[in-house]
């Protein structure tokens, strides 16, 4: 008696599993893969961005430039810089006074190389985002930094600004969040003037 109501109970626990893993494990996924692929495939397909017919990165995760005639993104604190896999800030606080310092060199070096003085230098250009894989700047950042790429490409500033306002994404819905430049597509504009 007592073995067979075990036996009624295991498999009850072992058939809800098989359901469960078919509905929950396959099944829900394969619906959501399904719907991404449908509503949105650039975006389920990694936001991938092309030059010359080839992948060249994401839109939605940072490179690093670092060449003058480029747009230089945010500072990022994962991994080796821009590691997907190391993804993550540096946890240090405003009161580290090793972060400080690395700020203030930052914001010095910055100015120097982008001919501003260093209070004009915003602060995503000197702190690296949450993630550390921020592909976006704001808008203050691309422009301090238009007169450098401009002399490197040898074009114009006009030229270097409208690469950047074709880079550049508006506030959500007209009214969430400020506007922001995407790094990566605005490199691959300036890449189309030369």
């Amino acid at each position: 008696m007592i073995m067979s109501a075990l036996s009624r109970h295991t498999f009850a626990g072992l058939r809800a599993l098989a359901v469960f893993t078919l509905l929950l494990g396959i099944g829900y996924p394969l619906l959501v893969f399904g719907i991404g692929q449908v509503a949105a495939p650039w975006q389920a397909g990694g936001s991938l961005v092309s030059a010359g017919g080839r992948p060249v990165g994401s839109a939605l995760i940072g490179q690093t430039f670092d060449q003058p005639g480029q747009l230089w993104g945010r500072p990022s604190a994962a991994g080796d810089g821009y590691d997907a896999q190391s993804s993550g800030g540096s946890n240090l606080g405003p009161n580290d006074a090793g972060l400080t310092e690395e700020i203030a060199a930052r914001r010095a070096y910055l100015a120097e190389v982008n001919g501003v003085l260093p209070e004009q230098v915003p602060a995503d250009a000197v702190t690296a985002s949450g993630s550390g894989l921020d592909p976006h700047i704001s808008p203050a950042y691309a422009e301090i930094q238009v007169e450098r790429i401009a002399r490197a490409r040898g074009v114009t500033g006009l030229q270097v600004r409208a690469a950047i306002a074709e880079a550049t994404d508006d506030r959500l819905l007209g009214f969430l969040g400020q506007p922001t430049v995407n790094v990566v597509q605005a490199n691959l504009a300036l890449d189309r003037l030369s």
